[in-house]
């Protein structure tokens, strides 16, 4: 008798992913999706492994300039006793105590940081921290850790052969922390801190991102209740496609959960965003994401709102685009979620 050959990774991959996920969302009703969502979330918080060690906040500011219609403060603090999160905050002009603003966290894809978003450099974001700012929002973009003002040196990840996130991952897996859930508490400790300023409302909260921002977003607003309205942009896609057999391998450590296709999927961090409010931005022509895929991911998440009886909280803007902010309609949808 042959013995099945599987030398490879690839190969091996190929025959895992032939197995339906246990927990992969396949009910129907609401019972189904409270029972699964309480499951999946269980599984999901236990593989994201622990929290580091939360510190009060104390925040530096380090410049404050003021652009048209808004201020743009730097700021630093310590969301942990071993990072340093450099962010900027865009204050609109008419936002006061006495008239707190809604406020997004705007969560930086893989490339150059929060410049992009702020519109100090041009990129596929189109400043949409500084649009956000414009249209009354008040906005905060952090470096995620490996980008921007994270970066680590070209000779501790030893570049260009070496991927700063895959180093990242490892080196903090050392100290049992997952990448993923320290960007994630990051995420939350700029969360905190847009409540803190007198200039937001703290009840109207939003998250937006696109590529690893689009994944920041995703797992941001699953674990965290305070973002009322996400808009999930050229992310949403499936595990299948990301480790597939057409050589894309389309993932780092950044982006990497530790376990997540043993329990569901992609779409399925992202049903548990249900029932508030989320737009999934798709584009025609992204050959990061494929819309196929995309497509495929936001059926399965479709299925997920509908068994909430929240089907109309779920919004899809499938755009004719490349890998790119579609930036209207995103700004659009903030405006109807977050200033009713």
């Amino acid at each position: 008798m042959a013995v099945q050959r599987f030398l490879t990774v690839e190969q091996g991959v190929e025959q895992l992913l032939k197995a339906t996920p246990p927990l992969h969302f396949n009910g129907t009703g609401k019972l189904d999706w409270e029972e699964w969502r309480r499951r999946f979330r269980s599984n999901l918080v236990k593989d994201l492994g622990p929290l580091p060690e939360a510190l009060p906040l104390e925040v530096e500011t380090l410049e404050q300039t003021q652009f048209d219609g808004y201020i743009r403060e730097k700021i630093i603090f310590n969301p942990d006793p071993f990072s340093s999160i450099p962010a900027y905050v865009l204050i609109p002009d008419g936002a006061t105590a006495e008239n707190p603003a809604p406020a997004v966290l705007c969560a930086h894809g893989h490339g150059i940081g929060k410049d992009g978003a702020v519109g100090i450099v041009e990129d596929y974001q189109k400043q949409y921290a500084v649009e956000l700012a414009q249209r009354g929002f008040v906005t905060i973009a952090p470096d995620w850790r490996c980008f921007g003002e994270r970066k680590d040196r070209d000779e501790w990840v030893r570049r260009p052969g070496r991927d700063g996130c895959n180093v990242a991952y490892l080196a903090f897996g050392y100290f049992g922390y997952q990448l993923i859930q320290l960007n994630i508490s990051d995420g939350q400790r700029c969360l905190d801190y847009l409540q803190a300023r007198p200039e937001v409302d703290s009840s109207r909260l939003g998250c937006m991102g696109c590529s690893f921002g689009g994944t920041m977003t995703t797992y941001i607003s699953a674990m965290d209740q305070r973002v009322k309205a996400a808009v999930i942009v050229c992310y949403l896609s499936t595990l299948t496609d990301a480790l597939n057999d057409r050589g894309r391998g389309n993932t780092c450590g950044s982006q990497f959960m530790f376990g997540l296709r043993k329990a569901g999927d992609i779409a399925d961090v992202a049903g548990l965003i249900a029932p508030r409010a989320c737009m999934v931005q798709i584009g025609s022509d992204d050959m990061c994401f494929i819309q196929s895929d995309a497509l495929s991911a936001f059926g399965q998440l479709e299925k997920i709102y509908a068994a909430s009886g929240h089907r109309n909280q779920l919004v899809l803007d499938h755009f004719q685009g490349e890998h790119e902010i579609d930036l209207e309609a995103g700004i659009a949808f903030l405006e109807e979620q977050l200033y009713e």
